[in-house]
């Protein structure tokens, strides 16, 4: 251990792996040090990933990390080290996939695994271990002492087992590009298997645990817009739309505070994992925005500005970026903060509000979570105002009344850790969702927000031309990934929509040509998760599949054909061809689980329009109200002052000419106009 009972854990920038700076395991941060240590003293590494919000990697800290006899065995048997997944999601998508394998079984936080430090391979892989035996699993220690003993003497076992999983890794990515011409079989069969998953009772799409699933609904809502010209899907716009009102009348939304947590333990979306993460919230503030648009249901306006709202007002740096997570758990139990005895809340709001908040909020029913209560929308307002005989805007300003003291009382609790690290790639994703939640919901300041945060990235994340992707106090460190470059690709598109920037513009430029330099898979399509100057590890993964956040696949080639088309630059378009033909077999074979390829296949089928205006910024403000009024996704509306400056590619020849108001492309045909009416009148 290092002096002052820290170890070496202490001069790290992740909450994450600092929360575990002074447990008396001789914890190392993952790198080369550590590795050469291991192969020196010939001990096996003990790799432990988790998440600062991760709840049961809290418990298995407290039983087993912070216990001087459980660590005394780790220090002994092992070289230790402690892996943030949220910085290092290169190693984490590895050993995973690694614990999938050996295990037979799906993996998740802490990820526990033994590695053979010469060659980083695992041998032996499991999640969380109880302090204790219980539940059909040892005790850690035991655990311990049986895979040291296992790696001391079954040499040649393991060498065995390794053949065959490195076997599975070296076929795992791999794809057959197809040459067929690519159709919207891919489509169809996405829409046909969301509408079997389709929970018709309680929303959302599969069973318990239920997960919110963004890009999915958000496809259904394009699709629905799409085919309005003709037949219009009106199934399609119900299951997105119900399903998000589920969520929001559920206790998934926090009906004080705004914004989403992680997931529903239950079918009805009433009980979540508590934990508040941004990567989730990005997505479903735009999705929310969208819905809002497209239906004009105030309910997912307000849900919304009270998501881009709680964003700003608790996950926002003073510099303008967001942090990652609120921890689901505060004062040693999950949910604590959350959750209320019905005493309680009546004391706060008072005997004569009490009947409606109690009805509105579940309180008159049983307690949903552990003996207290979580809030959720158990009475619409309409049923409110039948009940007590008044109008609904009266129902709402009382209930607004009660949720502000409530919120307000709920504020003087202790709050859930905050892990305040800036991750380039969730932030990217925040910075879309405000972007269109500011052009759907006409909030400019929403705009100014995302703005501020692209030039944060810009000036403290992109360093010497290339993309960092993780800043804390002033340190920005570790490459970026492919997800970060994508989705700040995209996020930029759709921020440019909002208000032009020259700089933001040629920052785009220089992502995506980061991308075909540094990520490609020239042979194969697609892109890897990493730069091919990227640490080697035993891998180079190229993922096509959703996870918890979008492909970045996916969102690579869907931006790429954005920008492509604007610019009138043809590498990014076939860049994002060959991503979808590597893709192909996989999006015709499990299409739910490539909901963000299929996305892009839709826009490399029928291009997005791109809709380019140029004059006086008064002009361009109320061309751009009006069109981004009419919820059309698929078309893109970029308005730049006659005084911008230099333009890049294409974008620059298309404008060149003073006469030129407007043009409208649709893929690489466009057409000039006087005013956008000229353009879009006949469309």
């Amino acid at each position: 251990m290092h002096p002052g009972n820290t170890n070496r854990l202490a001069n790290e920038t992740s909450p994450y792996l600092l929360q575990h700076a002074d447990n008396p395991v001789d914890w190392h941060p993952w790198g080369e040090k550590a590795l050469s240590l291991a192969r020196k003293t010939g001990k096996p590494v003990l790799l432990s990933i988790g998440y600062s919000a991760c709840h049961w990697c809290h418990v298995m800290a407290h039983e087993s990390f912070e216990d001087p006899a459980t660590a005394a065995v780790m220090n002994e048997l092992f070289v230790n080290i402690k892996v943030d997944r949220e910085e290092r999601p290169d190693i984490d998508k590895l050993y995973q996939t690694a614990h999938q394998l050996l295990a037979q079984r799906p993996g998740g936080w802490p990820l526990t695994v033994f590695l053979d430090p010469d060659d980083l391979l695992p041998f032996f892989a499991g999640t969380y271990f109880p302090s204790q035996p219980r539940h059909g699993m040892p005790a850690f220690t035991e655990v311990l002492r049986r895979v040291a003993d296992f790696y001391r003497q079954s040499g040649d076992e393991i060498a065995a087992q390794k053949g065959p999983l490195t076997d599975v890794f070296a076929r795992i990515d791999a794809t057959e590009t197809t040459t067929q011409d690519l159709d919207d079989s891919p489509l169809r069969a996405l829409r046909r298997q969301l509408e079997e998953s389709f929970d018709a009772r309680y929303g959302g799409f599969g069973a318990a645990p239920k997960f919110p699933h963004p890009v999915a609904m958000e496809r259904l809502l394009h699709h629905w817009a799409g085919s309005r010209n003709g037949e219009p899907d009106k199934r399609a716009l119900h299951m997105a739309v119900f399903s998000l009102g589920q969520m929001i009348r559920g206790g998934i939304y926090d009906q004080l505070g705004g914004g989403f947590c992680r997931y529903s333990v239950d079918e009805r979306w009433h009980i979540p994992h508590f934990e508040k993460m941004l990567y989730d919230n990005g997505p479903l503030l735009a999705l929310c925005a969208e819905t809002a648009a497209a239906t004009g249901d105030v309910m997912f306006c307000e849900a919304a500005i009270e998501t881009a709202d709680w964003a700003l007002r608790e996950m926002r740096h003073p510099d303008g970026a967001f942090y990652s997570a609120l921890d689901a758990d505060s004062e040693g139990e999950e949910g604590r903060f959350y959750a209320w005895e019905a005493d309680e809340v009546r004391a706060v709001v008072g005997d004569k509000a009490w009947p409606l908040v109690a009805s509105r909020f579940g309180l008159d029913q049983p307690p949903n979570f552990e003996g207290r209560h979580h809030l959720w929308r158990a009475t619409n307002i309409a049923a409110l105002a039948d009940t007590y005989s008044a109008d609904e805007s009266v129902v709402c300003e009382r209930l607004s009344a009660a949720r502000k003291a409530l919120y307000d009382v709920r504020e003087e609790r202790v709050r859930p850790g905050l892990d305040d690290k800036i991750l380039t790639s969730w932030n990217a994703l925040m910075i879309r969702g405000l972007a269109i939640a500011s052009r759907r919901l006409d909030r400019p300041d929403y705009a100014e927000a995302a703005a501020a945060t692209a030039h944060f990235i810009y000036r403290e994340l992109w360093q010497d031309g290339r993309l960092l992707a993780t800043w804390k106090d002033g340190r920005a460190r570790l490459p970026a990934y492919l997800d970060d470059h994508a989705f700040l690709v995209d996020a930029l598109m759709e921020l440019l929509q909002c208000r032009w920037d020259g700089t933001l513009m040629e920052f785009a430029v220089e992502l995506a040509d980061l991308l075909l330099a540094r990520f490609e898979d020239a042979g194969n399509g697609g892109f890897f998760f990493t730069a091919d100057d990227h640490e080697q590890l035993f891998h180079r993964s190229r993922t096509l599949s959703d996870d918890a956040t979008p492909s970045g696949n996916g969102v690579a080639a869907k931006a790429l054909l954005r920008l492509g088309y604007l610019l009138g630059e043809n590498r990014y378009i076939d860049a994002a061809e060959r991503t979808l033909r590597a893709g192909w077999d996989a999006m015709r074979q499990h299409p739910q689980a490539h909901a963000s390829l299929v996305t892009a296949l839709a826009e490399f089928l029928a291009p997005a329009e791109m809709l380019v205006l140029r004059g006086e910024p008064g002009e361009l403000d109320r061309w751009r109200r009006r069109i981004d009024a009419d919820y059309r996704p698929a078309r893109l509306c970029f308005a730049i002052p006659s005084d911008a400056g230099e333009l890049p590619g294409g974008l620059a020849a298309r404008t060149a000419r003073g006469e030129i108001f407007a043009y409208l492309c649709r893929g690489h045909t466009c057409t000039a106009g006087s005013s956008p009416d000229e353009l879009l009148g006949s469309h």
